[in-house]
């Protein structure tokens, strides 16, 4: 499988490949390239509804569609029309805008996956995240500030 990337900065090291994954610098060569369309990124205001109808029209038709990312960054009109039309044949979501409520078209669509945000459920995250709340219950304990103090 050839693997192309894009990323909103430029290629940090200016090279046309890193990793053996073909940098891309806009939507316009690197869409059309994708079978498999998997979105793995922040979510910020410039990047909100980045999967909308145009850029979905630069796939090719038939593309897949993983989402890992945040849910705001696919505009569900645009996917789910897609994925009606057989634009695109299918889909992973595992997140979605206004979580934990999501569009509730996905489930009519039997060549959409679904999980519940589980993309991070690894033995290695998991066991990270207990150290980090330990860190912080230790710290608490300790009198001192938490790490992570949410308020």
């Amino acid at each position: 499988m050839e693997v192309h990337h894009r990323a909103r900065s430029c290629n940090p090291a200016g090279e046309a490949t890193v990793g053996g994954a073909i940098f891309h610098a806009g939507d316009a060569t690197f869409l059309p390239g994708c079978d498999v369309l998997s979105l793995h990124c922040p979510r910020t205001p410039e990047i909100e509804r980045w999967l909308n109808e145009q850029r979905i029209s630069l796939l090719p038709r038939g593309a897949l569609v993983v989402h890992t990312a945040r849910g705001e960054l696919v505009d569900d009109e645009a996917l789910v029309a897609a994925l009606r039309s057989g634009r695109v044949a299918g889909a992973g979501l595992d997140v979605f805008a206004g979580e934990p409520a999501f569009d509730a078209r996905y489930r009519e669509l039997e060549s959409v996956f679904t999980l519940p945000h589980l993309g991070s459920a690894t033995m290695e995250t998991r066991v990270a995240i207990g150290m980090r709340a330990l860190d912080n219950l230790h710290g608490v304990f300790a009198g001192r500030q938490p790490p992570d103090r949410l308020a």
